[in-house]
């Protein structure tokens, strides 16, 4: 991806954004999301409308920008000039990043899956409008790294999982880790048994292809003892096991992993922007078949922790590979605070539908913390109740805990489940089972399919939280 201040090079197209304004005999308005071409001078201008100046936001921004260059890549342009002033004037020159950030994500477009890989056409855009200052290349960098990162999780969960399952995720992620400057790891099914991780290998012990437990490592922070765990589902290929899902869900089974692209390439942008904070994603990979010695409801199993869970429903399996990933990155990666984030429950999207994540969390610096890297990103999240009913309804009957609800509230029970496990330290948990893929898109920036939910949020979140917590006691 390729993004600069204009120096006056000619591009292709030009994309101008235009206020609303009602003037008689003008056929273009600029009401907000329309569109018309004009020329300058011979030369092609897209005029984008931003609506209202006092609605502006910086969302309705991103949509604009989004909306401007993807219609101008669905006309050839090979270069596109974005005039940013009407947008900065009314938001600032810190909105720079966000409008650059969505403008590239535009520009995605799926993957073919050839034999052959096949170059993707490049589309250059440079920002006129916007001082070329230092500041103004940090913004632009960080917006190129940004949307790099949120296309590579989108690639990795538009995969199908016939390509990508837990050995070839693990390749690729270690490759691309290697290369972002992480510190890589991954553990076979002998070596998670050896540990103990009888409810990560519960659910892929009997695939065809074996469960990875996929670890990468950044220390941006050598001098604090504060390391961030982010673990995410890996998932590759869920049918429900012997609660086998309806057909009618069976479309998106591949993108059970998006917890797990999101961590991963939220890591990779903080080590390659050189954030200052420790972090470790934790990603159990596995998939969830059906087979003759496959896991069934009723079953009682064990984990890394030594709790032990009831098996009440085998599509609830998310839950129980995330329980042994936390313990992992607790006991050996040493973490002192745990995000965990998956496509957990279908009971988020009944909640909340496509646009709006589950949170919950028990401590309030933390999801303080989180809530403000969302303001920068955008991403839309609500907090959920935790009270002590809910608690109670995930008591095993044989066990010390059951992987589903005696009575209902799927999407709160599921997280509390995972926060069984983080052994008292500070937890957030996200649920992105409706925001990780979309058909249609939702927002301009988005396309169809998978939206690389969480990358964004969780990069600013972890700068803060290690920001926050470099000048704390240690």
């Amino acid at each position: 991806m390729n993004i600069c201040v204009s120096n006056g090079e000619a591009a292709q197209f030009e994309l101008r954004f235009v206020w609303e304004e009602v003037e008689e005999g003008t056929p273009f308005t600029g009401e907000f999301l329309t569109k018309w071409i004009a020329f300058d001078g011979g030369a092609p201008v897209l005029l984008m409308g931003l609506g209202k100046r006092a609605e502006l936001d910086r969302k309705r921004a991103r949509r604009a920008a989004a909306k401007g260059v993807s219609a101008l890549a669905e006309m050839g342009a090979s270069s596109i000039e974005i005039n940013v002033s009407p947008i900065l004037s009314a938001l600032g020159e810190g909105s720079l990043c966000a409008v650059a950030e969505s403008a590239l994500l535009a520009l995605y477009r799926l993957p073919g899956w050839h034999l052959e890989e096949k170059a993707r056409r490049e589309t250059v855009l440079f920002i006129k409008g916007a001082e070329e200052t230092a500041g103004t290349q940090k913004q632009l960098e960080e917006a190129r790294r940004l949307a790099e990162q949120v296309c590579r999780a989108r690639d990795l969960v538009n995969a199908p999982s016939n390509l990508l399952y837990p050995q070839t995720m693990a390749e690729k992620m270690v490759r691309l880790g290697q290369k972002a400057g992480l510190s890589m790891a991954v553990l076979d099914e002998k070596q998670a048994a050896e540990l103990g991780m009888e409810a990560f290998l519960t659910v892929g012990k009997d695939a065809a292809r074996p469960p990875r437990l996929i670890v990468a490592r950044y220390d941006g922070d050598p001098q604090s003892s504060r390391r961030i765990a982010l673990v995410g589902k890996g998932i590759t290929c869920d049918t429900g096991g012997y609660c086998l899902k309806p057909a009618a869900s069976m479309g998106g089974i591949k993108g059970d992993m998006a917890g797990a692209a999101a961590v991963f390439c939220a890591l990779c942008a903080l080590a390659e922007s050189g954030a200052r904070v420790n972090a470790t994603a934790v990603i159990p990979a596995a998939e969830n078949r059906i087979a003759p010695g496959s896991f069934l409801p009723g079953d009682v199993i064990s984990s890394m922790s030594g709790k032990k869970i009831e098996i009440g429903n085998t599509d609830a399996e998310g839950r129980l590979v995330l329980a042994d990933a936390v313990t992992y990155a607790i006991r050996r990666e040493h973490a002192t605070a745990v995000l965990d984030i998956a496509t957990l429950t279908g009971a988020v999207v009944g909640m909340f539908g496509f646009t709006t994540a589950g949170l919950l969390c028990d401590d309030e610096e933390l999801c303080g913390d989180f809530l403000q890297a969302a303001e920068l990103s955008d991403e839309q999240y609500w907090r959920l109740p935790i009270f002590p009913e809910y608690e109670r309804m995930i008591d095993g009957k044989l066990s010390d805990v059951s992987n589903v609800s005696a009575d209902g509230c799927g999407t709160i029970t599921a997280g509390l489940f995972i926060r069984r496990f983080a052994e008292g330290l500070p937890w957030i948990h996200l649920d992105i089972a409706g925001t990780a893929w979309t058909d249609p898109p939702r927002w301009e920036y988005q396309s169809k399919g998978a939206t690389g939910a969480g990358v964004t949020t969780i990069y600013h979140f972890c700068r803060r939280w290690g920001e926050t917590h470099r000048t704390g006691a240690e």
